[in-house]
């Protein structure tokens, strides 16, 4: 599982921290009112990768499936035309991973 999240996960830590402080980040996605569920799991990642994978726990592990599951879905309903700056982009960056970035 650390290898797929590896490779869904293409942003660091602190791209991730930065991109979840802007207004771009915390207007896409599901949300009741309050933080969206994206922009929640990218606080999460972030944590994630600051852990070192022995110190990930069994609820760790979970998110990182939910977050390579989600990633993989969406990755496949690319809109077609320039997606610098889509609502599709950024919802994906919420989770870390940006489709811009070469791998």
């Amino acid at each position: 599982m650390s290898d797929e999240f590896d490779e869904a996960v293409n942003m660091s830590a602190s791209e991730l921290s930065r991109w979840l402080e802007t207004e771009e980040s915390k207007s896409v996605g599901q949300s009741d009112g309050g933080e969206s569920v994206g922009h929640r799991s990218g606080r999460r990642i972030v944590d994630l990768l600051g852990k070192k994978a022995g110190d990930r726990t069994d609820a760790d592990r979970e998110h990182m499936k939910k977050v390579v599951g989600y990633v993989h879905r969406h990755l496949a309903q690319r809109p077609s035309g320039d997606v610098e700056n889509t609502k599709w982009r950024h919802s994906l960056m919420n989770w870390g991973h940006d489709p811009l970035k070469s791998s």
